[in-house]
């Protein structure tokens, strides 16, 4: 194993050749292999569009059948589609081999349970520590058979299109002109075939599946250049990018100015919860005065999302519920709360009613729900609402950062405190976050106000406290 591997709980991530080579991904396949076995010996794998893709995949498959399991392979996919797969085959676990929105130069190993969650806390533990154990596979027996299953994709979409909130006679009705940008990853075919479904007519870029990003890969404003100029020349309605494994997604509005991706969840919970009144949240019902006191429904996100999100949710009813930053953290409360929707500021959409994971499809089609039923166009609707500006910094991590957070905590004494990721403090429309990089060793920093320089104020004022502490 290298210096510079990336393990964690829900897997690993390295650079191909250097950090990430076959021997290492079979070795940690074995580990999952063994792992998933005590539960179901099945395991669904896909992977992304990634030029190291098919070798990683035989050397998963590898590693999965020598510690005796099955292996179904649902081929190159969408991330949510092989959790959604691993719910439908009832397996006991999954591999999505994507290192997401990372340069090309990255792989990945995602582990999910049987709930089609990633693995975290103890589970993943496990995993890490049965790594290097011989799975004890000698050869291919009748129980370890390797199979294909071809109908992934096409289960996903259509389980998208039957969900509650997404109102696709509405959507039909429109003809949206939508421009594509799936950066050459798994997701142009894909979210092509969602997008004409739905009666839209698509404009794509890079919507080809070998993996040779065009651009950095992340769905990012700076990044979607080409966007939104197909935007302007196709005149289309709005533009929308997915990372290279189709969890996330990005909005440009119709003049081709991207909007951050912070409005793709603030958008997927007024589609949802601004839906109540003709009863397709797919959410908890609201109980009759006879029955009580009405439940507000939940919202969860992370602690460094938006407020553009609170507000949507406190415009809609809804009480907004904060976790640590990581998907899993959103996913696990998401249940545990029976909310409604959640994801997290990075355009990441988690929509229960389908799955409590990211999804891209699912947040395409609330997207267009939205802006069919509402009828203003993405400016207008971004106009409608409160603007902040979001200021993202770094700092060198020092042995201790008990003093660091004790000195933010005298400094700014009126606001509210949140300690579950590093600290959060929090005033009615601002808020600053400091955490310890899970990757680095640094301390992130991270502040939203209504305007850059407040918000640039906010982690200046944390830098300096970093430094002196």
């Amino acid at each position: 194993m290298t210096d510079t591997l990336m393990v964690g709980v829900s897997g690993i991530r390295g650079i191909v050749g250097k950090d990430l080579t076959e021997e290492i991904v079979a070795r940690y396949a074995t580990a999952f292999g063994l792992w998933a076995k005590e539960r179901k010996a099945l395991v669904v794998v896909g992977r992304d569009a990634r030029e190291s893709g098919p070798a990683f995949e035989r050397a998963v498959v590898e590693g999965l059948v020598s510690a005796g399991c099955a292996v179904v392979k649902v081929g190159l996919v969408p991330t949510p589609t092989v959790q959604l797969a691993v719910e439908h085959h009832a397996a006991g676990g999954g591999i999505a081999i994507t290192a997401s929105h990372n340069p090309i130069e990255w792989n990945a190993l995602k582990f999910i349970g049987p709930d089609g969650i990633f693995l975290d806390g103890a589970d993943g533990i496990r995993v890490q520590g049965l790594v290097g154990k011989d799975g004890g596979g000698r050869g291919r027996t009748a129980g370890e058979e390797v199979t294909t299953d071809g109908g992934a994709v096409a289960r996903h979409l259509d389980a998208v299109l039957k969900l509650p909130a997404v109102d696709v006679e509405r959507i039909r009705k429109r003809k949206f002109t939508v421009a594509l940008d799936a950066v050459r990853g798994a997701g142009g075919p894909v979210m092509r075939h969602l997008l004409e479904r739905l009666g839209c007519e698509v404009a794509g870029i890079n919507l080809e599946t070998d993996g040779r990003f065009p651009r950095a890969p992340e769905p990012i404003p700076e990044n979607l250049g080409g966007l939104s100029t197909l935007v302007t020349r196709a005149g289309a309605e709005l533009g929308i990018a997915v990372d290279p494994d189709v969890d996330r997604l990005a909005i440009v509005d119709e003049t081709g100015a991207p909007i951050g991706e912070d409005y793709t969840l603030a958008f997927a919970v007024r589609a949802v919860l601004g839906g109540q009144a003709d009863g397709r949240t797919g959410g908890p019902k609201v109980p009759s005065p006879s029955a009580g006191p009405a439940v507000r429904p939940s919202v969860v996100c992370n602690l460094s999302t938006s407020l553009v999100v609170e507000d949507a949710a406190r415009e809609c009813g809804a009480d907004v519920v904060r976790t640590p930053v990581g998907e899993v953290h959103v996913a696990r409360a998401i249940l545990r709360l029976a909310a409604v929707i959640g994801g997290e500021g990075n355009g990441g959409v988690m929509y229960p009613a389908l799955h409590a994971g990211r999804d891209a499809p699912v947040a395409a089609a609330l997207l267009l729900t939205l802006l069919a039923r509402d009828g203003r166009r993405v400016s207008e609707l971004v106009a409608a609402a409160p603007r902040y500006a979001i200021v993202k910094a770094k700092v060198a991590r020092g042995p201790a950062l008990e003093p660091v957070y004790a000195a933010l905590r005298r400094r700014f004494a009126d606001a509210q405190v949140d300690t579950q990721d590093g600290l959060r403090l929090a005033w009615r429309d601002r808020w600053l976050h400091v955490r310890p990089s899970n990757t680095e060793p640094i301390i992130r920093l991270i502040a939203e106000a209504p305007s850059g320089a407040e918000a640039q104020g906010l982690v200046d004022e944390g830098r300096r406290l970093c430094a002196a502490s």
